[in-house]
């Protein structure tokens, strides 16, 4: 079944590739698409090598060999993957303390410890990640890339805001115009076009860093192969190949939520693994999917195929490489513009309405919230992501937990009495249990019947064990019934295995 839904999904992949090309008005949409995206690629790759501390052509190199790889090798058409601002956070202190060569060389592992999670199925566990949580790392990510425009926007040039105003405007109404040319890229010309014919005095691109002059090279980290090396560099890599994942799988999940079509996480999940490989050996940083970049290419430029994104990768090392000085020259005002229009578009405007918070469970509410922030305090989206998680099996335990019941139902004789048990028990309900029966007045024969109850784990069954060494105490028995095939197995195989006694 699985290999029958990724042969269909190869399948269509290539078809709508074939479609784009042969129809000029999507293929259109698909370079231009590309465009924009590398046009916002250039300051974030250079801003993310500033974090991880490194030389921007670092970052930018990583960009261009991400998106390249991952366009033929990825699961999910349409995604832009380069470096990013996640992992730079988990190899700064690599980078720091130790070197370029080792930062390399946890890119390399990195991605291997991708492609054999990949396999080993964790894309898979997707599927406990509740809608609530998904909410909450779209709503975190825009704030993020609205407050990540806030230092492009603090002790500018006043002309800056009204550039950033221009350049909004030209967005909005552009695209209710037409969607022939995308409004970012227009207004990235425009504003561009300004600046030099009036030789405005504005922040730029290049004031960001340096642009490479030269291609990437192949490149074998300088490090030895020893043991001392991999524990230096194997929990820096194991944090890259999760927090790339998750990140990933997150990423791909709201494309498919976007575009209403099914992606194949698992290829998505290796495919990221080799393009951190390719990465490596071209000396970048790593990278994983670029939530706010996908967003441009995806949402605001309307681009669905692989096309967009290997050319998103392609004409970044054009610009940077032969077009680095007229790039250089772009307003970060332009920039600015474009990334608050994707945070405005990004957010879940609905999800945070009065009239949907008073609908909403108080429950669900506090676990986007919590997702939120972890992700703004953090800066992370995937210590978010596992924080919303864990709220999110919490306060379900909690709610399931109060729903356990006992019921006094029957007394077929004055030595007799039947209990019934309701509810889904496990460590959270069941801890409980073992209080609400009366050991001292109940008769001799007791009968507890699970028929509408269901056993998930190993301490409900030393609560009923615990239960019938009670009342054998006082001389009585306890006789369990009902039991569903499962939870009869799970009782069999575990009652007086427990040490039940308290």
């Amino acid at each position: 079944m699985v290999a029958t839904q990724q042969l269909d999904d190869h399948i269509r992949d290539e078809g709508s590739v074939r479609a784009a090309l042969r129809s000029p008005r999507r293929l259109k949409t698909e370079v231009l698409a590309g465009l924009v995206v590398a046009l916002a690629l250039v300051p974030e790759a250079i801003s993310f090598s500033i974090i991880a501390g490194v030389d921007p052509r670092v970052g930018l190199f990583a960009s261009f060999t991400m998106a390249v790889t991952i366009a033929f090798v990825g699961g999910r058409p349409a995604m832009i993957s380069a470096a990013t601002g996640a992992i730079a956070l988990v190899v700064a202190p690599l980078s720091r303390e130790y070197g370029l060569d080792y930062l390399i060389a946890a890119v390399l592992l990195a991605g291997v410890l991708q492609i054999v999670l990949s396999l080993l199925g964790v894309a898979k566990l997707m599927r406990f990640i509740p809608r609530s949580v998904m909410i909450g790392f779209v709503n975190a990510l825009a704030i993020l890339i609205f407050t990540a425009q806030l230092p492009h926007l603090i002790d500018v040039p006043a002309l800056v805001y009204p550039m950033v105003a221009a350049g909004l405007l030209i967005m909005v109404f552009l695209s209710k115009l037409t969607t022939a040319i995308p409004a970012p890229l227009v207004a990235i010309v425009l504003l561009t076009a300004a600046t030099v014919i009036f030789a405005l005095n504005v922040p730029n691109v290049g004031d960001e860093g340096e642009l490479p002059s030269s291609l990437p090279t192949w490149v074998i980290p300088n490090v030895p192969f020893t043991m001392d090396t991999l524990s230096i560099i194997a929990p820096y890599a194991l944090a890259m190949a999760l927090v790339g994942l998750l990140e990933s799988l997150m990423t791909a999940k709201l494309v498919d939520d976007i575009t209403d079509t099914h992606s194949d996480k698992t290829r998505e999940g290796w495919g990221q693994g080799i393009a951190n490989l390719v990465t490596g050996l071209f000396g970048g940083m790593g990278g994983c999917a670029m939530i706010g970049q996908t967003m441009i290419n995806v949402k605001v430029s309307g681009a669905r195929t692989r096309i967009s994104t290997f050319l998103a990768g392609v004409f970044l090392l054009i610009l940077v490489v032969g077009l680095g000085d007229i790039v250089a020259l772009i307003p970060m005002a332009a920039l600015v513009a474009v990334m608050i229009m994707v945070s405005v578009g990004t957010l879940d405007w609905h999800s945070i309405a009065p009239k949907t918070l008073r609908r909403m469970p108080r429950s669900e509410t506090s676990v986007m919230l919590a997702t939120v922030a972890v992700t703004v305090a953090t800066h992370n989206l995937a210590y978010g992501v596992i924080v919303g998680v864990i709220t999110a099996m919490v306060l379900f335990a909690r709610r399931v937990a109060h729903l356990t019941e006992v019921v006094d139902v029957a007394h077929p004789d004055e030595n007799t009495r039947i209990y019934k048990v309701r509810g889904e028990l496990f460590f959270a309900s069941s801890n409980d249990l073992i209080y609400q029966f009366d050991y001292v007045s109940d008769p001799e024969n007791v009968v507890i019947d699970l028929s509408d109850s269901h056993i998930w784990d190993a301490s409900t069954v030393a609560t009923l064990d615990a239960i019938t060494t009670k009342y054998a105490a006082k001389g009585k028995q306890a006789e369990i019934v009902g039991l569903n095939a499962s939870s009869a197995e799970r009782h069999v195989r575990l009652s007086g295995q427990m040490g039940a006694e308290h």
